[in-house]
């Protein structure tokens, strides 16, 4: 084997991987599956044009990986931190406000942009991006408001999970559009902290257990309290 030929070090090799996924995140998320190509993709991560086939086998393969790290930039992906035995409306309470913490994880534009173009077009990673990220979550919240509300059929409950996810998910996806209606600094104000508490009490409020809303939420007037207290 002479030293041309010899496999780079593991550390090497997932770098030029690592790179390869970076610079077509940031095509596929300008020019989509179609119009992207493998020649700029590698001359972007300065890598060979044969590194797609090695690494990944080929672009199908590469795009489908390209989501699921466009994925993970822009969403953390640690488990639900609810615990079975509590109460479904504290549950809904952290579900929210973990859902909205996960929408203002710090993302590159690109990964945001690669999100949206595969949610709002279907493509070759729809499949994978629905049972590996999607799909769990969307579990979770259902399991919780089964628990809330036993009464309700599976219509009313599927759309009671959809407008909760939306607004969730509203936020984050129309940033841009939103601050050209109403001005960066008005959307900055919009913190995780104040969008979670906000949803919390619309959604809550819906569901016949509302904080009034404007009123402090929960957790804030127990903290008054203790203050107060004091």
């Amino acid at each position: 084997m002479t030293p041309d030929t010899r496999p780079a070090p593991p550390d090497e090799e997932a770098d030029a991987r690592e790179r390869l996924l970076a610079a077509a995140q940031d095509a596929f998320a300008e020019r989509g599956f179609e119009g992207a190509t493998v020649r700029d993709i590698c001359r972007t991560a300065g890598a060979n044009i044969a590194a797609v086939n090695y690494y990944f086998g080929d672009k199908e393969k590469l795009y489908v990986e390209s989501v699921k790290r466009a994925h993970v930039c822009a969403t953390r992906m640690e488990p639900f931190p609810i615990s079975a035995d509590t109460p479904p409306v504290e549950k809904l309470r952290a579900f929210i406000r973990e859902m909205v913490a996960r929408m203002h994880t710090p993302a590159s534009t690109s990964a945001m942009k690669l999100m949206m173009r595969e949610m709002a077009d279907p493509g070759k990673a729809a499949h994978v991006v629905v049972s590996e990220f999607i799909q769990p979550v969307a579990f979770v919240l259902r399991a919780i408001l089964r628990e809330m509300l036993p009464h309700l059929d599976e219509q009313h409950l599927l759309m009671t999970g959809f407008s909760i996810i939306g607004q969730c998910l509203y936020y984050r996806q129309n940033r841009p559009v939103s601050e050209l209606i109403f001005g960066k600094e008005a959307v900055a104000a919009l913190d995780a902290t104040a969008v979670a508490d906000h949803i919390i009490r619309f959604s809550l409020a819906a569901l016949g257990h509302a904080d009034p809303i404007g009123a402090p939420s929960t957790g804030a007037a127990k903290a008054n309290k203790s203050k107060a207290k004091k």
